[in-house]
């Protein structure tokens, strides 16, 4: 019971800090949103630079704009994959809710926009995806996607100011139960197997835990980022694990994937390329710094 009382307790004070930044983002994809998918499609050979920059912003809303213009060809895969790889879901807002820990943020969206570039640029050199069709093509279908953000809420359309307001807090409800609900997790397995010994009961010392780190990232939800976040803040996974899971995590956007691209082995063949990356390259952190 103390477990859950605390788990609560740790998530309450972290509202007033998600709810602001929701906010923020919230203005951010209403805004900027039509100007990141114009120059997204516009982008040649800087579409991977470019992917890996709008894929630090806050939240998985561009990971489906990404998923939705590749699936009519209007980006390439290394572009995509540059977004993927940049995302980061709901983990710069978690750790943002706890001041304390501010300052990894700049290490993680840092680190996390070199692996995008890299790995955009590698991939798209790897398949010479640098194939566009053409303009009159591409304009006809810049309306299909301007229609969803973040968690598949409208952004298109007529607006009142209610609605900047009402998903920000309807978003800080749905993470903060999530925070909630993995930090009871936690605590509870703390109480079982002692602060010390979590980071062993967590595979931490485990060449195999950046890999499991990526496939729990690929679950299509933003739970998974907040529960590798919060593992990470607790000390349970290596800062090279939870690279390699948030790489992985593009939210939503995987589920995007599936549904739009009717090339179902591409899209697999995409999802292995990204956990193989980000595998790769959490695995070189966690050996190289832990």
């Amino acid at each position: 019971m103390m477990n859950l009382l605390d788990a609560f307790s740790d998530a309450a004070k972290m509202i007033p800090f998600l709810l602001v930044i929701y906010c923020v983002v919230e203005w951010f994809e209403r805004r900027l949103g039509n100007t990141i998918e114009s120059r997204l499609q516009k982008a040649a050979k800087l579409g991977p630079a470019l992917g890996a920059v709008f894929g630090c912003v806050p939240q998985c809303g561009f990971s489906v704009v990404a998923s939705a213009l590749y699936a009519r060809r209007l980006i390439t895969i290394g572009t995509l994959l540059a977004v993927f790889l940049a995302t980061s879901d709901e983990a710069v807002p978690v750790i943002l809710a706890q001041p304390e820990n501010g300052k990894i943020v700049i290490a993680l969206i840092i680190t996390k926009l070199i692996i995008g570039l890299v790995g955009g640029y590698a991939v798209d050199l790897l398949f010479q995806s640098y194939r566009r069709q053409p303009v009159h093509e591409r304009d006809v279908l810049v309306d299909e996607i301007d229609e969803r953000g973040c968690c598949n809420h409208r952004l298109s359309g007529p607006t009142n100011r209610w609605q900047w307001l009402t998903h920000p807090l309807i978003h800080t409800a749905k993470i903060f139960f999530f925070i909630a609900a993995v930090t009871f997790g936690i605590n509870c397995l703390i109480s079982l197997v002692g602060e010390v010994n979590l980071g062993k009961a967590m595979l931490r010392q485990s060449i195999l835990q950046p890999f499991l780190s990526a496939l729990v990232g690929l679950i299509p939800n933003c739970a998974a980022t907040v529960a590798i976040t919060e593992a990470f803040l607790k000390g349970g996974l290596s800062y090279g694990s939870a690279i390699a899971g948030l790489c992985s995590s593009a939210g939503i956007g995987t589920l995007v994937l599936f549904k739009e691209n009717h090339d179902t082995r591409d899209t697999i063949r995409i999802l292995f390329l990204l956990v193989g990356i980000s595998t790769a390259v959490g695995t070189a952190i966690h050996l190289l710094y832990g």
